[in-house]
């Protein structure tokens, strides 16, 4: 990443600025902040924790782990009485014993507490783990202190073997009004299911954070800023984007490969990190099949994941196949889901990590269908499959984007798409064709005619604004079929008041991200701008 390894995500930032600053004013909103696994959720609380400074409150963070309950009480003490010392003057050793009898003198009740808490830990007693949560309310008694207790893969805790411990916490959560908990997990569904059914509350309930991967512009000026100063033409650079999904693991060891060995070609970079075995992405992507290859039905698990780097990413298809009935195949469907390696959007399925669905496509299934185990002719078959990746991409990145749109269109055969939590019916199209629009800033368009209606688009380059919401919706008019689809798309970023202003004109406006999240739904490169 930069120097300081941390990049972008000031909205996150500033989001959590505010929940404290509103804190400790007295209204506090919990936040459980969910992404995939390496999206940099770890990295975004220490840039937050880095900033942030207030002798009102004691930070108290924990990377949860599958430890014991004993361990766990032990590390969350040590952890809120040596951040309550720091700043005291006195030597401090990471030693619970030693930070327990130095803390005796100006937190005695909370010491006294804190004996209890361990003797409960000990002697297993069923609620421990409320017992140890508490230990915030005296201290902010004895001392004013607010505690900001953070919990890093909080879905770790269920391995405490504490029985009915999230419900039980829930309790604790509604009355607890000077402490604020920020919970994070990497295992988005079972988060999401953790979050709404046992610590869904009236008050003090969590307010959901999404990491997603960077977007098109922030990954671009990343890969710039890394890059600067070399030889690797922008081309490259916008494929690198979209090979990485945004994802920041991938920007960063991607760039970094390529600072270290500046002579090699982009190719040469992805086939050290993808194709050879001590490559960190092979790796990874290996560790990640034989985990899944642990499981009954991997063979159906691998096929799926398969099918969809391949583009046959349709359930219909899928099914057909496979050769499974729908009910056995939606089970598969589910768990896959649940172990956050696919998302579904309507009637289509796409992996969460374009990068190791391209590995799984070139690099383990030719490796297992290979008849030779030519590890030599294995490389070359890869080799030209990442340069026709790359000469692909580059090509599409010459055309207009309403050329590519029209190639997207022509896809279209009545499925179902998840957009921004809303169903869209993705109509045939017996008939598209281009449009001149009579808008003062909006020229391009394209008309898109079904059996179900009309599709309305257009193109703006640059800002949208809520004029050219006003003209678009009076150049719509004109088409008097009933149900009609507009749609806008810019190559910008879209602000509140434009989105608003085409809500209330049932107009989509469409940013570039959200562009590229129907190409790729049909396996086109994105527009990177």
């Amino acid at each position: 990443m930069t120097k300081d390894k941390f990049f972008g995500r000031a909205i996150c930032l500033d989001l959590l600025s505010k929940r404290i600053t509103s804190f400790l004013e007295g209204y506090r909103q919990n936040i459980a902040v969910i992404g995939d696994e390496l999206i940099g959720k770890t990295s975004l609380l220490f840039k937050f924790l880095s900033r942030f400074s207030d002798n009102r409150v004691v930070v108290v963070y924990l990377e949860v782990r599958p430890d014991s309950t004993e361990a766990f009480v032990k590390k969350f003490i040590g952890v809120m009485l040596y951040n309550f010392m720091i700043n005291s003057g006195e030597p401090l050793k990471e030693d619970i014993d030693y930070l327990i009898g130095k803390s005796a003198r100006y937190i005695p009740r909370t010491v006294e507490k804190i004996d209890l808490v361990l003797a409960a830990a000990i002697h297993k007693k069923s609620n421990v783990f409320t017992e140890l949560l508490s230990l915030c309310d005296i201290f902010y008694r004895e001392t004013g202190k607010h505690c900001l207790v953070i919990f890093d893969e909080f879905q770790n805790l269920e391995y405490l073997g504490i029985k009915n411990l999230f419900r039980e916490w829930s309790k604790l959560l509604i009355l607890q009004k000077d402490t604020m908990y920020i919970i994070t997990s990497s295992q988005k569904f079972k988060a999401r299911n953790i979050l709404s059914k046992n610590l869904s509350l009236l008050f003090g309930n969590f307010e959901i954070m999404d990491v997603e991967p960077f977007d098109t512009k922030t990954s671009m000026q990343y890969v710039e800023e890394r890059l600067a100063g070399t030889r690797i033409n922008p081309g490259l650079m916008e494929f690198i984007v979209d090979f990485s999904g945004g994802y920041p693991l991938y920007l960063d060891i991607i760039t970094s490969a390529l600072l270290k060995s500046p002579d090699a070609s982009l190719s040469e970079i992805l086939e050290s990190l993808l194709f050879d075995t001590s490559g960190i992405l092979h790796q990874r992507f290996s560790g990640y099949i034989r985990h899944l290859t642990g499981a009954n039905y991997s063979f159906d698990y691998l096929s799926i994941l398969y099918l969809i780097s391949c583009g046959r990413n349709k359930i219909k298809d899928i099914i057909h196949i496979m050769r499974k009935q729908k009910t056995e195949l939606t089970l598969r469907i589910n768990h896959l889901l649940e172990f956050d390696a696919i998302t579904r959007s309507g009637d289509f399925l796409r992996l969460n990590d374009s990068v190791f669905g391209f590995w799984m496509r070139f690099v383990y299934q030719e490796k297992l269908s290979s008849l030779t185990h030519d590890a030599k002719n294995q490389l070359i078959k890869f080799r030209d499959n990442i340069e026709e990746l790359i000469k692909d991409f580059i090509a599409a990145s010459s055309k207009p984007v309403m050329e590519r749109m029209v190639e997207v269109l022509r896809m279209f055969e009545d499925e179902i798409m998840q957009f921004e939590k809303k169903r869209i019916k993705l109509n045939h199209f017996r008939e598209i064709k281009p449009l001149e629009l009579r808008c003062r800033a909006l020229k391009d368009g394209l008309l898109g005619r079904g059996q179900e209606g009309v599709w309305i688009m257009a193109l703006k380059n640059d800002h949208l604004n809520e004029e050219d919401i006003t003209e678009f919706a009076r150049e719509c008019k004109k088409y008097r079929h009933k149900t009609q689809r507009k749609i806008i798309i810019t190559l910008q970023a879209i602000d509140d008041n434009t989105r608003l202003k085409a809500m209330e004109e049932k107009i989509w406006a469409w940013d570039v991200d959200n562009l590229n999240e129907v190409l790729r739904l049909f396996s086109k490169p994105g527009v990177v701008v």
